[in-house]
């Protein structure tokens, strides 16, 4: 039985997986990696190119970019080129332009490899959206977390609204919608679910509730394990 155990959390973007997650591992006592952010700051990287859409030269940065993680009293951080990006990259431009370049084999390849080599021997709270398909495929326990697109998007005009960067709803919720479409259609890693993942559909539970159910199912998992 090993004492190490790893918890991978995916889902569509909204569902609340980073703040759900955090809390998780937080109650865990476990290291948590927003995998997501990591894909936000090269999707900004090329949006500063010019050249999200432009697979062969997303495919020639990647090896690259310079995308560091850091964790500042117990928070993650990220770096770009040595530049903190962590706020920069939370806007709806970079969300597109993140599901645009994953969508690229080489940018997960690349990403995979240093998420997994993150992990490595460490208590570990991971989210995104391949991270029980593909980063940790041995998790102790994988969650498919969700929720309507509807509740995405309110949850999204909130966040969004609380930073300043107020949004209409009817465009958070087309591009919710099309990020899901993209998600899921792309051919490198589409976003699915485990065949051995719990699904958690939050729709109509609170933030504390979603983690006490999570904690519950990880206490479980980890007792097995």
């Amino acid at each position: 039985m090993s004492n190490v155990f790893s918890i991978a959390i995916d889902g569509p973007a909204g569902a609340g997986k980073s703040t759900m997650a955090k809390a998780l591992a937080k109650a865990l006592g476990a290291m948590y990696l927003d995998t997501g952010a990591m894909y936000r700051a090269f999707g900004l990287f090329m949006l500063r190119k010019g050249a999200v859409n432009d697979a062969a030269a997303v495919a020639k940065c990647v090896e690259d970019v310079d995308i560091a993680v850091r964790f500042v009293d117990g928070a993650q951080r990220l770096y770009l080129s040595g530049e903190d990006v962590t706020d920069a990259i939370r806007v709806p431009e970079v969300s597109m332009a993140a599901s645009t370049v994953s969508a690229v084999p080489q940018v997960r390849e690349r990403m995979v490899a240093l998420q997994r080599k993150i992990a490595e021997g460490q208590n570990v709270v991971m989210d995104g959206r391949d991270i029980g398909t593909k980063v940790l495929p041995n998790a102790t326990l994988k969650i498919y977390l969700t929720a309507s697109a509807e509740e995405r998007a309110r949850r999204r005009c909130k966040e969004l609204e609380e930073k300043g960067k107020a949004e209409p709803y009817e465009q958070v919720l087309r591009d919710m919608i099309q990020r899901d479409y993209q998600d899921t259609h792309r051919a490198a890693s589409p976003l699915q679910p485990a065949e051995d993942a719990v699904h958690v559909d939050t729709s109509d539970l609170t933030i504390e509730e979603s983690v006490a159910l999570m904690k519950k199912m990880a206490d479980e998992a980890i007792g097995k394990h």
